[in-house]
């Protein structure tokens, strides 16, 4: 039996730093481990400080994640304070974490995960005139004439000439998993180009509400968004207006761009819906509230559990049955490596053991290997994300997200098991986004209208004085992110943070194994059924890992199997 060992360290076009391990057989990978190398401790920087600005501190967390910890972090507070936001306010979070899961979306499928599937010399050899009668048949995008993809054709090739690919530098240009043809590799590399200048625009309503971006201002109690249509230092209807039509750009560039070049590459790669399933169990927290955060009949999305695969029943969420474990993490509990704590009692204790030896893991089970802890949902580890947002819609009865399910399974010719695997993970981040971009502008009715029947308040200071507030409290703040279910839980003491935990989508996803050996989401997928086709070249890893959206760094190395590197490929 062919034994081929293979590290992936770090994994690029993603945020953050991970490394992952895998173990192959005959092309197949049999075992994988997920590894966390950085700590951030987010949550001791917290104790002690004034729960009113802790959305500011937690937003720091990611710089692309910005909008939605300091969303998390309002609503927890508010939680713990009993305070309820005016509706107004309600509405600008709203179009606020809708646009940044659509800006996150389309630049996670073109500038993280598409050149996954798409070859960019590859359309060095295309005729753009083919590229050109192509896209039309698919979409009626003006961009897409011949003129237009030869444009960026002849930029492609002066890199080339130059001895270099600008941004498209040390991929796997030529490997055999790609499967486009170079027409279609050209359409998708000239989409990627605009959607730079795209994502740029539209993220504008953040600086519109928030008064810059990244890092917007938010405000526990509501927003800082004053409205006064006759003021010019206020959201006025000048700059309604512009909202308006950011919004209006956002969807037609998701529906005429990103989701026809997601359904047109995805047919190409139908085998993928057989590959990196994972765990089977999904957790959804649910997102967008049309009313008080607390009525959770009023969510856009759905909130559920969905356990081995089963969409004949959508299991209820309860926060309370969340437990963090250590077994495998870098950490230490006051109660000991088999506790696991709901995050009121969470603990932060790094104990840093050193760095796994590779491979060490097959003789030792207890090594720890990762700074993420393990998240259980009543022991289970489960998978967070559009895929799980999606399946508890569509098993909840949501109507406009069954139609597009639906819609989208049939242009591939698919069956609803596609959905389990990392093709369905991709076409899940797609079908989201389209759904928002056409949920934007109802928000964006809702709120003009309320303005226009009197009703501008966007805080509700009642309860801002420290003085009201009780001797203790806690709070629950809720928030499914565009990379899946977010936690943010705070206690408060006599006017400050006593703890604050944070469970943040990738913890769910990169969870490292518990002590009954359960694997997390990332681990799980790289063991379903996953081809390794050529272990200096890992593509099919990046395929999947990719899949799930980690929260960058700047290199691969695959190593023999005696830890040496053999080869190195950088890639943006």
């Amino acid at each position: 039996m062919a034994t081929t060992k293979v590290v992936v360290d770090p994994i690029t076009r993603i945020e953050g730093h991970l490394r992952i391990e895998a173990l192959a057989e005959n092309g197949r990978i049999a075992n994988a481990w997920a590894t966390s190398t950085q700590f951030r401790g987010i949550e001791i920087v917290m104790q002690g400080r004034d729960p009113r600005d802790a959305w500011a501190f937690t937003q720091r967390i990611c710089g692309v994640c910005t909008v939605v910890h300091a969303v998390a972090s309002c609503r927890a507070v508010e939680d713990a304070l009993d305070i309820r936001i005016p509706a107004n306010a309600n509405i600008i979070r709203n179009l606020m974490v809708g646009m940044q899961f659509v800006q996150d979306h389309v630049m996670h499928f073109y500038h993280l995960h598409a050149l996954d599937w798409v070859d960019v010399v590859s359309s060095l050899s295309a005729d753009p005139t083919r590229s050109a009668q192509i896209a039309a048949s698919i979409s009626p995008w003006p961009n897409n004439s011949a003129t237009h993809f030869r444009e960026v054709q002849n930029r492609v090739k002066t890199f080339v000439q130059s001895g270099q690919l600008g941004i498209f530098t040390n991929g796997y240009w030529g490997h055999p998993a790609y499967k486009l043809p170079p027409e279609v590799n050209l359409i998708a590399v000239a989409h990627y180009l605009e959607a730079l200048d795209w994502q740029r625009d539209v993220i504008r309503l953040h600086t519109v509400f928030g008064g810059k971006n990244p890092h917007p201002n938010f405000l526990v109690g509501g927003m800082a968004s004053a409205i006064n249509l006759d003021e010019t230092a206020t959201i006025n209807a000048e700059r309604l207006t512009d909202i308006h039509d950011m919004i209006r750009r956002a969807q037609r560039f998701v529906e005429q761009v990103y989701w026809p070049d997601l359904v047109a590459i995805a047919g190409y790669y139908k085998d993928w819906a057989a590959i990196g399933a994972g765990t089977g169990n999904y957790l959804a927290c649910g997102e967008f509230p049309s009313a008080d955060i607390r009525d959770i009949e009023s969510l856009y999305f759905p909130r559920g559990i969905i356990l081995n695969r089963e969409l004949g029943r959508v299991h209820s969420y309860d926060q309370r049955a969340v437990a963090e474990f250590i077994h495998s993490s870098w950490y230490e509990y006051s109660q000991g490596d088999a506790a696991g704590l709901h995050p009121y009692d969470g603990e932060t204790k790094p104990s840093y053991t050193g760095p796994p030896t590779p491979w060490t893991y097959l003789q030792d089970e207890k090594q720890k290997y990762t700074w993420m802890k393990a998240p259980r949902y009543e022991g289970k580890p489960m998978e967070v994300g559009p895929l799980a947002r999606m399946l508890v819609a569509y098993a909840s009865g949501h109507e406009e997200a069954r139609a597009l399910i639906g819609e989208a399974l049939g242009r591939l010719g698919v069956g609803a098991p596609a959905l389990f695997s990392t093709l369905g993970r991709t076409a899940a981040r797609g079908i989201e986004t389209v759904l928002i971009a056409r949920q934007l502008p109802r928000w964006y009715d809702d709120l003009v209208a309320r303005i226009k029947g009197g009703d501008v308040r966007t805080f509700d200071g009642a309860k801002w004085e420290p003085s009201s507030w009780p001797a203790e409290a806690r709070g629950y703040g809720y928030l499914d992110a565009p990379r899946g279910a977010l936690g943010h839980w705070v206690r408060i003491a006599d006017g400050a943070i006593r703890n604050y935990q944070c469970v943040v989508p990738s913890t769910w996803n990169c969870s490292p194994r518990d002590a009954q050996g359960q694997m997390g989401p990332y681990e799980a997928a790289l063991t379903s059924n996953h081809p390794l086709v050529d272990p200096e070249r890992p593509i099919e890893i990046l395929r999947t890992i990719h899949s799930f959206d980690p929260c960058m760094a700047c290199g691969v190395h695959v190593l023999d199997a005696t830890g040496k590197v053999i080869t190195e490929v950088k890639v943006q």
